[in-house]
């Protein structure tokens, strides 16, 4: 299967070190967005909450089994996902987040299929990720891609977490 076109004016290319300050700033927005549907009181787009994702982002450019992708429209990086292969056929996406001003606009979805693309051009036969349970928006984004709950992992204790798998069968 062909990946999907990008919507106009957007392109999904490999997330370089120059990037790591918007990636920062892109997942600490994306996480203060869905996170204060739970908790509206909280702060979570902070200057510390930048630096934690500077400083976990700037792991993932660093290391060479972990692929890192980017949404881009004009200059800005609107979206990114990052993933990692566990085993010889199964992927684990670790990260795609969009920038809650982006949302609704395709730019997850040019993001997944650019993974998907990837992906299956690798061999990989399964996808696999964890989406935080009370994120209805994520798990929403994700069953209508075609996710569903994996048998085989248990939801994880606190119930703060559903693992969720992809066959990448064509």
């Amino acid at each position: 299967m062909a990946a999907a076109a990008a919507p106009a004016g957007l392109r999904v290319r490999a997330a370089a070190p120059a990037d790591l300050p918007a990636l920062a700033r892109l997942h600490a927005a994306a996480r203060a967005a869905y996170q204060h549907a739970r908790f509206p009181d909280a702060p979570f787009d902070t200057a510390a909450e930048r630096d934690r994702w500077h400083a976990a982002w700037g792991r993932v450019l660093d290391r060479d089994d972990t692929p890192a992708l980017c949404a881009v429209r004009g200059d800005t990086v609107v979206g990114a996902a990052s993933y990692r292969r566990s085993g010889t056929a199964v992927v684990t996406l670790h990260q795609l987040h969009v920038d809650p001003g982006h949302w609704g606009t395709g730019v997850g979805r040019a993001l997944h299929a650019a993974c998907l693309h990837a992906w299956r051009a690798a061999g990989c036969s399964r996808a696999v990720l964890e989406v935080l349970w009370h994120n209805h928006r994520a798990r929403a984004f994700y069953t209508g891609l075609g996710w569903r709950p994996d048998p085989d992992r248990r939801p994880a204790p606190d119930a703060s977490h559903l693992s969720l798998t992809l066959p990448l069968s064509a």
